[in-house]
């Protein structure tokens, strides 16, 4: 689950552009044209489903989907009752803060508040996990979380509210341990990359019904437009929930750690995280994890926050228009995962996940020059960025669940997770004071990042291919 700060919703920015008049006509002819290729691009996959339906249910991520059997088939067969309602929402939480009056400094603090308060549950998460079982953790934290914050989000109206949202929200560190762990612990390595591609599917069927967000948008505002999707996503996030329950049992490791833990104190559980600490430290391979980790947390947390304030700020879009770039870079994702990532799938990850850094950073070069008003640049910049996520994002799981020691795998990945947020959680207000100099900034930031995660795929790399000469 990539961190987005979930906000509540406004009155729409399309009116308060001060120069939007000088770049509306433009827009909406270049608007158009796009609304009119895309549905070209509808029908033409429409056409291709049609004549290829065979191929489609002979296709590898379908065979595995039909497979699956298990922890797994619960995880991945309810995941789209959560990833569709977050995926409506999320591109409208930054301009739904800036509409209600908030600043980009507050709204860069709001996010390294929450990150900062996930610094304590990532600890806790391991030991919270082991003793109540990845079953029962899943439940409950899954509940507080995201359940309890979309009602707050959905009657937010000031800064108040976004804190009690943060504060909240940040729980969902420990599900995000305990739901991982009943994901992957009973689940053949071999299935790992076709599992997560699934999951990243999950959220991106949203993209398929986003466009009638913008409409609404267009039609009754943001406000009330983000207040119904904040209450769909109640409904919907707790019936995955319950849903997940009944459709999953307690994992074999699972097991085991609450025996283990069953007679020990919670505290004391956290304590024994040191000698945990000291296997992390001393594990190379998982160190240059942790750091593609951080890289990743601290870019998406800027691209999640910041993106939609320089669109529409900056770049002068309208805010309906927001949906029309969520539905291409989720299409572009789509069609990714079923086309190239089964191919990839043997491939070495590292030298992939290379190719995804550098993407990723020419995605953010083209942001950076797109013109004011420019729909195709900034859609070029969308789909270059969707092309090269799954290449980073889905391939980096796999490589943490294989340098994950599997015995300890709660306490490590809680212990990696805290790791990563304590690194990462200045960066929302270092990224918010640079988007309050320059809306910019941000991405040149994210520029540098993608850089460095590109170095230490490849120095990791090489580290492996000389321990495999070794042997």
């Amino acid at each position: 689950m990539d961190f987005v700060y979930p906000a509540a919703l406004t009155f729409s920015l399309y009116a308060q552009c001060e120069n939007y008049s000088r770049v509306s006509k433009a827009y909406q002819m270049q608007q158009t044209v796009l609304v009119c290729r895309t549905d070209h691009l509808l029908n033409l996959l429409n056409l291709l489903t049609k004549n290829r339906g065979i191929m489609m249910i002979n296709h590898p991520l379908v065979k595995t989907l039909r497979r699956l059997r298990g922890n797994v088939r619960g995880c991945v067969y309810t995941e789209p009752l959560w990833g569709i309602p977050f995926n409506l929402y999320s591109p409208y939480v930054s301009v739904y803060m800036l509409a209600l009056g908030l600043t980009d400094v507050q709204i860069g603090l709001l996010a390294s508040i929450g990150l900062v308060l996930q610094v304590f549950w990532a600890l806790m998460s391991g030991p919270i996990t082991d003793k109540l079982g990845r079953k029962r953790t899943t439940l409950i934290f899954d509940i507080i979380s995201w359940s309890i914050p979309c009602l707050i989000w959905a009657v937010a109206q000031n800064f108040a509210y976004f804190l009690l949202g943060a504060i909240v929200n940040s729980v969902w560190r420990v599900t995000a341990n305990s739901w991982q762990c009943l994901l992957v612990e009973d689940t053949d390595e071999r299935l790992l990359v076709d599992v997560y591609s699934w999951v990243y599917i999950a959220g991106l069927l949203a993209a398929f019904v986003t466009p009638l967000t913008g409409l609404l948008i267009d039609k009754y505002s943001l406000i009330p437009t983000i207040r119904g999707l904040y209450l769909l996503s109640f409904v919907m996030m707790t019936a995955k929930f319950i849903i997940l329950n009944a459709m999953v049992t307690e994992t074999q490791q699972g097991l085991v750690r609450m025996r283990e833990t069953r007679h020990q104190p919670l505290f004391k559980v956290v304590g024994e995280s040191k000698g945990v600490l000291k296997h992390i430290l001393r594990s190379p391979a998982t160190l240059y994890t942790a750091g593609l980790m951080i890289i990743m947390g601290i870019t998406t947390t800027v691209r999640g926050t910041f993106w939609s304030i320089l669109v529409t700020e900056k770049l002068l879009f309208p805010s309906a228009s927001l949906a029309w770039y969520a539905f291409a870079r989720s299409v572009t994702m789509l069609l990714f995962f079923f086309t190239l990532m089964p191919r990839l799938a043997t491939k070495d990850t590292r030298k992939l996940m290379g190719v995804g850094f550098l993407g990723l950073t020419a995605s953010q070069v083209v942001l950076l020059l797109t013109p004011v008003g420019n729909v195709w640049l900034l859609l070029l910049s969308t789909i270059v960025e969707a092309c090269s996520i799954p290449l980073a994002s889905t391939l980096l799981e796999k490589l943490i669940v294989l340098s994950v020691d599997a015995k300890e795998r709660a306490r490590i990945m809680g212990l990696l997770s805290v790791l990563v947020i304590v690194v990462t959680s200045p960066f929302g207000w270092i990224a918010g004071q640079l988007s309050g100099a320059n809306r910019s900034w941000p991405f040149v930031l994210n520029i540098v990042l993608f850089g460095v995660g590109g170095l230490l795929t490849y120095f990791e790399g090489r580290m492996v291919r000389g321990q495999k000469a070794l042997t």
